[in-house]
């Protein structure tokens, strides 16, 4: 089994990890493996897995990466003080061998690097499989009534100067609010990792605010409160990941310390307050939650408060895939869910070999690993358009020195090659169109890694973003990720999730949409929260 799963690889071909745990599951004489992991909160999550028997170094390494796939993305989307391994003997030494390959300071470590910042450290561990026991089942929290709580931040939303600001990889938007109208909304282009230092991330965002909060004085008010979604992890409103392509510029400047570096955008929510009147508010949340928790507050706002009952999760697609999780009582859970980093596809390994610079490698570039963010969003959109006709990017795509890249200066081409590929899609164009089927298909395998770290989550996925926008794009994503048949719904966050008052001022606007600036005015609700 493993050797065809290996010659597959080889060629070329997908090996999703949801496929890998089914089928190992169903096969004969395997050995079992549970996977303990202790949150940052202390509380423990139990994972079972069944491993195939290996022959050859090429399969023992095979079931190592599966390994280091499953861990990294359990601490992705939880991050954590330990993992332990129970295992039999003939595991132990394979166990024993996941430390070291998350003790490099990027590629896995990436994880580890986060857990140091939010628990201070991460232990592995590993214990006969005699020594497990079962833990207990936690009762499930009591409803609450989300769907008014969330009307009354909506409400309170209608009074002084507020600003939602939703931050992505090529572009800031903005949303200014006076007294509960849209005074205007502003779209800012940026490459933040070509930024050396945390100025250059937080400059423009504190220049908007600026601007902004101007433009209320002239009118006769004052900026009173500023809700943030920015593209990184962040838990009570302060940013603690560090690992995004957003600091990679940082990262890689030499003449800085990093870590103290990084500690400026942290206390990005200091700053903020020092532009706001004196006991204004600053909310902070990760783009993926701001895009779970809009969503909730338009089906609120519409009385569909049974579909916010159970909790929202929502996706953000555009430069990269980001995911939240609105929780029943109102609350965003603080755990990272860094899902656009997830480690999903074990094969591919022709086009893992390239360097993570080129447009064809599945290897995110942060990492330096087939993370996620080759298979969704607009570096996926890139690679799957050459895969399938490289003459949709004839316009765009430079090669230089064997590696193929769409150009960011002296002109950023990444945006104008996006919409070049949905315009094609939109008129039909049959390879363009199945870019955007695979990206859904893309969103489907997710979507059952998910269900996997978590648990039975709500049976809709609401989707914001670029990707969004043109409706035949995300007719085509509901498509690809329809195919599975998982059981679970795919929604545009469109002029159709519209109930606000402020987004009802957005979808009345011609020159703007709500798929393009809803998170910004969700950011103004969040704000109220």
């Amino acid at each position: 089994m493993l050797s065809s799963l290996l010659q597959q690889a080889e060629a070329g071909a997908l090996l999703w990890l949801p496929d890998l745990r089914a089928l190992f599951a169903a096969a004969p004489d395997t050995m079992p493996l549970i996977l303990r992991l202790t949150c940052p909160d202390g509380s423990e999550r139990d994972y079972r897995l069944a491993l195939p028997r290996w022959k050859t170094d090429a399969e023992r390494t095979f079931l190592r990466q599966l390994l280091c796939a499953q861990v990294y993305n359990l601490l992705s989307a939880f991050s954590g003080s330990a993992i332990c391994f129970f295992c039999d003997a003939l595991l132990d030494e394979l166990a024993a061998e996941l430390p070291a390959c998350f003790d490099r300071p990027d590629g896995l470590g990436k994880v580890k690097n986060i857990a140091r910042r939010i628990c201070g450290d991460l232990c592995f561990r590993i214990a006969p499989l005699t020594d497990y026991a079962p833990l207990k089942r936690e009762t499930a929290p009591a409803q609450t009534a989300l769907g008014e709580k969330l009307r009354q931040c909506c409400r309170a939303a209608e009074t002084g100067g507020i600003v939602g600001l939703d931050v992505g990889g090529s572009d800031i938007k903005l949303a200014a609010v006076l007294d509960g109208k849209l005074l205007y909304t502003e779209e800012y282009d940026w490459n933040p990792a070509a930024s050396p230092t945390a100025e250059g991330i937080t400059g423009p965002i504190l220049t908007l605010l600026r601007k902004a909060r101007a433009a209320m004085e002239r009118e006769g008010g004052a900026l009173n409160a500023v809700g943030l979604s920015f593209p990184d992890i962040v838990i009570r409103d302060r940013i603690v990941g560090g690992e995004t392509p957003k600091t990679k510029g940082m990262r890689e400047n030499t003449a800085l310390d990093y870590e103290t570096e990084f500690c400026k955008i942290r206390e990005l929510k200091r700053e903020i307050l020092a532009l706001c009147t004196p006991g204004g508010r600053c909310r902070i949340c990760n783009d993926g939650s701001m895009a779970a928790f809009t969503a909730a507050a338009e089906l609120a706002a519409g009385g569909e408060d049974e579909a916010v009952s159970g909790g929202v999760i929502a996706h953000s697609l555009g430069t990269d895939l980001g995911t939240g999780w609105l929780l029943p009582d109102g609350t965003i859970p603080p755990i990272p869910l860094e899902m656009y980093d997830l480690l999903l596809d074990l094969g591919s390994f022709p086009a893992a070999a390239l360097p993570t610079e080129d447009l064809r490698s599945t290897r995110n570039e942060n990492s330096g690993m087939p993370g996620l963010r080759r298979y969704l969003g607009q570096a996926a959109a890139y690679r799957l358009a050459w895969e399938l006709e490289p003459s949709l990017l004839a316009d765009f795509a430079r090669e230089e020195n064997g590696v193929l890249a769409i150009p960011t200066a002296p002109e950023d081409l990444r945006k104008p090659a996006l919409s070049h590929l949905m315009a094609l899609a939109e008129a039909g164009q049959p390879a363009a169109e199945e870019v955007f089927r695979r990206i859904g298909r893309n969103l489907s395998v997710v979507t059952r890694e998910m269900e996997w770290i978590f648990g039975k989550t709500p049976p809709i996925r609401f989707l914001f973003g670029r990707f969004v926008k043109p409706p035949r794009c995300f007719d085509l994503l509901r498509e690809g990720f329809d195919e599975a048949g998982i059981g679970i719904q795919l929604e545009a966050a469109d002029e159709n999730l519209a109930n606000t008052p402020l987004m009802c001022q957005l979808a009345a606007r011609e020159d703007v949409t709500v798929a393009q600036f809803g998170q910004a005015v969700g950011a103004v609700y969040y704000a109220m929260m």
